[in-house]
């Protein structure tokens, strides 16, 4: 096994998760079998229990492990799945050790830092990596390691040091390799790159016993080559080991510019990958670089308003913004994406602040389309159901998520069932008219981890559906999910009977999965995560419909029959409208056959296996 440990230098969120999904892209591309771990200093277990302000959005696996979203960097970058083990923080450390503490495993001696918590590092990281995560049951090869945080921090000290011990003593010279992600500032004042931060990040390191093999300098502007020098001088590697990131264009653009400057024939040798490397694999570099320069060259704008509850940080819907870039680079048109807060939709804010309701509301219905996403609690709820109601009732594109299901049930109940006082019991225990309701058998009085989490299977029950033909016509589909409440069961019917239709459901059938309003361009909403298997080269459905609809291609889409047209590269630029069809639904196939087949294999006929090929 190879190790590469990525670390970080002078400030946080400098890029460490895409720098080491590159690396995985990278090595993927060279025919090596690419696993992941993320380091969280913090004590919490896992990332379930936190606010979306702290960390961003929490990152649900398919064994229902929330984790940080850099795995969900991961798993686009490198069309991987992960497991909950794949996220390693002090909490869950501390927790093992306690747990073997309290068993006798040590045999009565004094539990410490050195050696106890250092050597249960170690231990994880060594099993971690050689569980298969490409789908094929082998074992990578290499595991990239991103430790959470930056150099210095006193929650990572146990980390750096249990690193410095494993590739002291038990991992040899040419098994790993150690990459410092540094900040290279450029003060406005000046116009001067300054190379003292890296300087002093990677003295700090040094001094910890970790000394870097890579410095990757993280800069406004590509770092010139006098500044290399000088790192390279004052940091002991050599000019052709030390990066320039700069601010790119696009996050796809990132394992181009590294490719560029040799890192992968730099790691071949480093880490002495003669042998493993199959050149040229897929052709996975030339997509990417395929995929950057159509971003760059797209022309065409589609927006969406995102109306949600967390819209002052970006990364607290990552994922979802993410699933949407994908869909609209599909459809070969640029994102323009609009973050609507909730509450400002909502009456009270008429008397509070009447500029920023009519903003809101302004922003609202000049867009394309509407994104209700996942949520809880009661701040914001009457702002996405009154959102939901401008999307239905003036036929504009609608995709709701987890709560934007939710929503968009409540909004039907009060306004074409009559029932005025309809609410989630989330929101409102007391209703009488509970249209949604908590799922008693996954709210167990704890917070963490207690809901219906990872992946499960979402049956259609009807062949007239959207979304069945967006999957490619899958009997069944498996998503991640991240919920406690549910549609009720009892109302179902009077939803149906008024063209409220629950075509997905859970295997049970008491689970209502998948909502389709007739009578609608495109009126969607799913009680899964769907942005959470989006990849770049293979959109989410619900997401890719949804851009579908708003940039006016859905019809023509489905007058093609939902099937497959000749192959067209994405390189030609700006398609016409049959054309970019065309590509759309290659990926569309691509994504549903890939998800449905696999899993389908030992359990459908073989005619049932050929229909969903088809």
């Amino acid at each position: 096994m190879k190790y590469i440990l990525v670390t970080g230098g002078v400030i946080s969120g400098i890029g460490k998760g895409v720098i080491a999904s590159s690396l995985g892209v990278i090595l993927k591309s060279c025919g090596i079998r690419v696993t992941s771990i993320k380091i969280d200093p913090y004590i919490n277990i896992d990332a379930g229990t936190f606010s979306p302000y702290e960390h961003g959005e929490v990152f649900v696996l398919d064994d229902g492990g929330e984790v940080d979203l850099d795995l969900g960097n991961y798993e686009r970058f490198m069309d991987i799945k992960l497991h909950r083990d794949n996220n390693i923080t002090t909490g869950k450390i501390y927790q093992h050790v306690i747990n073997r503490e309290r068993r006798g495993d040590y045999l009565g001696k004094t539990v410490q830092v050195v050696p106890h918590i250092t050597d249960a590092i170690q231990e994880w990281v060594e099993r971690v990596a050689k569980i298969p995560v490409d789908g094929d049951n082998m074992q990578p090869e290499v595991c990239i390691v991103e430790l959470g945080g930056t150099i210095g921090d006193i929650e990572g000290m146990p980390f750096i040091e249990g690193f410095r011990q494993f590739f002291q003593f038990r991992v040899k010279r040419e098994d790993y390799c150690l990459v410092h992600v540094s900040l290279v500032p450029q003060p406005q004042a000046t116009g001067e790159q300054k190379s003292k931060p890296t300087q002093s990040s990677v003295r700090e390191l040094r001094g910890l016993g970790l000394s870097p093999d890579l410095i990757v300098c993280r800069s406004q502007n590509p770092v010139e080559d006098s500044v290399k020098s000088k790192i390279s001088l004052f940091c002991h590697v050599e000019p052709e080991q030390v990066f320039s990131i700069h601010d790119v264009s696009s996050i796809y653009r990132v394992p181009i510019l590294l490719q560029e400057q040799g890192v992968s024939s730099y790691l071949i040798e480093r880490l002495k990958m003669a042998q493993l490397s199959k050149p040229h694999i897929g052709n996975i570099m030339y997509k990417w670089r395929d995929l950057a320069d159509r971003y760059d060259r797209m022309l065409k704008e589609v927006t969406i308003a995102l109306v949600g509850k967390y819209t002052r940080l970006e990364d607290a819907y990552a994922s979802v913004i993410k699933a949407l870039k994908h869909s609209s680079l599909s459809v070969s048109h640029r994102l323009n994406l609009r973050y609507i807060e909730a509450t400002h939709l909502e009456t009270d804010m008429l008397k509070e602040n009447p500029s920023k309701y009519h903003e809101a509301w302004h922003q609202l219905v000049s867009s394309n389309g509407i994104l209700v996403p996942g949520g809880f609690g009661v701040r914001g709820t009457e702002g996405k159901i009154l959102a939901t109601n401008w999307a239905r009732t003036k036929n504009v594109p609608f995709l709701g998520v987890c709560l934007g299901l939710q929503c968009a049930a409540i909004e039907f109940a009060r306004n074409e069932l009559g029932w005025s006082d309809a609410h989630s019991t989330e929101v409102d225990p007391h209703t009488k008219h509970p249209v949604v309701i908590d799922m008693p058998e996954h709210n167990t009085g704890h917070m963490g981890a207690t809901m219906r989490l990872g992946k499960r299977t979402t049956l259609f029950k009807t062949e007239n559906s959207v979304m069945k033909k967006l999957y490619g016509n899958a009997p069944f589909v498996e998503e991640r999910h991240r919920h406690r409440y549910e549609v009720n069961p009892k109302y179902i019917k009077d939803f149906e009977d008024r063209g409220m239709k629950f075509v997905g459901r859970s295997e049970d059938g008491q689970r209502m999965e998948i909502l389709e309003l007739e009578n609608h361009q495109y009126f969607v909403a799913v009680q899964y995560h769907p942005e959470y298997i989006s990849r770049p080269l293979k959109p989410s459905p619900p997401y890719l419909g949804l851009l579908l609809a708003s940039c006016g291609k859905l019809s023509n889409f489905a007058a093609r029959g939902y099937r497959l047209s000749p192959h067209l590269s994405y390189s030609e630029g700006n398609l016409s409208d049959d054309e970019e069809l065309a590509s759309i639904v290659q990926n569309l196939q691509m994504s549903s056959f890939s998800q449905s087949s696999k899993s389908s294999s030992s359990e459908n006929s073989p005619k049932g296996k050929a229909e969903v090929a088809v």
